[in-house]
């Protein structure tokens, strides 16, 4: 009788694709949405702010609480290398701690209910069996771990290390591996993803990947998520323009438009060239542009912020993700003062939020009365007459879906291409009639 896994990935997709690659290593089990019936529940963690940090570790004590006796219960991932010896002295409740080097080791670990933290950080390669979870039309695609960065409000570099590329020949086999598969659709990431390929000599990296990917056989569309703005080329942005494959989207994590405090951040760019790309990004044809900013950094000012919150007003941002300043242990931003009070952060983010909530409703509306190649992903969770789909332009997960209510069609398959006309915006929500087969 198969042995029954129940398995959690928290933070961000490049921890989903390492578990991904455990849950390869463990095909022999069973899946169990209910731990309470799993013999092994697996958390792989994450340690990148306070709030992913709570989370991880409320799950875990929530699962131990849930399970079964005899079960294998298994800390992993980034919280877990970050802290391990604080977390195995506080932890009786977890039998496996291991970090970010062993993924692809989980299933030894686990047959030997062995502690372990590798020294070296886990980088999937196309020689890793994956199963990809989610999707039958996308797959996210691992480029590098690491980074070679030095933002004073970052505690990555510290548990993940120094930028290491996957090799060319590495991504393009992988790819097409899940081509062949009948993957279609792909996300391609890492920490600092427009850094690709520095640690091994060549300058912009991803200006060869799209070159190699666009042949691939299979592939219908792709993305690049994460782009750092000091390691982002003209170039890059021209070749993604250029690209019948790549599309036009542009997700650099700008932090903050203020000069002062960009450099407090170490962000190794001012605030003019970050203006000059993202102009530039904006105004390709049919273009989609995502970025990020930190509300209360140390030192920010009314005036600074104010100063944020109008370029976000004024630039017309498809997307825009607010982070409440977090201030952790071991970086540079931990030391400086003075600090904003939790209140006030919290404060600055409600009312940045108002303005992001304008820019996106505006960016929605742009949509209305428009044709789309969109992937129909399945019943949508808003009512079960409706079925959701997502434009090949917006990425999985982070930038919503379009609610089918009416279709010119018969017979439709999930995770198929179609083309989609957006009939309406209905408050946050686009609406839209499946035309044709795309």
């Amino acid at each position: 009788m198969s042995k029954k896994l129940h398995i959690v990935s928290l933070g961000c997709t490049k921890n989903l694709v390492d578990t991904e690659v455990m849950l390869g290593r463990l095909k022999s089990f069973d899946m169990t949405d209910a731990p309470e019936e799993a013999d092994v529940i697996i958390v792989n963690t994450c340690g990148f702010i306070d709030a992913a940090k709570e989370e991880s570790l409320q799950t875990v004590l929530t699962l131990h609480e849930a399970r079964k006796e005899e079960s294998v219960l298994v800390m992993a991932g980034c919280l877990s290398e970050r802290y391990k010896e604080e977390l195995q002295k506080e932890l009786p409740e977890v039998d496996i701690f291991t970090g970010v080097g062993d993924y692809d080791k989980i299933d030894e670990l686990i047959a030997k209910k062995q502690t372990r933290f590798t020294p070296h950080v886990f980088l999937v390669d196309e020689e890793h069996e994956r199963v990809v979870t989610g999707s039958r039309a996308h797959a996210y695609v691992k480029l590098a771990e690491g980074c070679n960065q030095t933002c004073s409000f970052c505690a990555i570099p510290g548990f993940k290390g120094r930028l290491h590329s996957r090799t060319l020949e590495s991504v393009v086999k992988e790819v097409t591996r899940l081509a062949k598969e009948g993957f279609y659709d792909f996300s391609f990431i890492s920490q600092d993803s427009s850094s690709y390929l520095r640690d091994l000599g060549i300058q912009d990296g991803l200006v060869d990947l799209i070159d190699a990917i666009e042949p691939i056989e299979g592939v219908r569309s792709a993305r690049i998520l994460y782009l750092y703005p000091s390691t982002t080329s003209p170039r890059l942005i021209e070749r993604i323009a250029a690209s019948p494959v790549f599309q036009n989207y542009f997700d650099m994590p700008i932090q903050h438009i203020h000069p002062r405090v960009l450099k407090a951040m170490k962000r190794g760019i001012g605030a003019d060239k970050i203006r000059s790309l993202l102009a530039q990004m904006r105004d390709t044809p049919g273009s989609f542009v995502r970025t990020s900013v930190i509300v209360g950094f140390p030192t920010e000012t009314e005036e600074e912020f104010q100063a944020l919150c109008d370029f976000i007003e004024n630039f017309g941002f498809d997307r825009v993700n607010i982070f409440e300043y977090s201030d952790e242990e071991g970086t540079a931003a931990h030391d400086l003062t003075p600090k904003i009070a939790p209140e006030v952060i919290h404060e600055r983010a409600e009312r940045l939020g108002e303005i992001v909530e304008k820019t996106t409703m505006a960016s929605l509306e742009k949509m209305v009365g428009k044709t789309f190649e969109m992937i129909v992903t399945g019943p949508s969770e808003e009512h079960e007459f409706l079925l959701s789909a997502r434009p090949l332009i917006w990425a999985p997960e982070i930038d919503g879906e379009v609610l089918v209510n009416d279709s010119d069609i018969e017979g439709i398959v999930y995770d198929r291409l179609y083309r989609v006309e957006v009939t309406e915006r209905a408050g946050t929500q686009l609406l839209g009639r499946i035309l044709s087969d795309a």
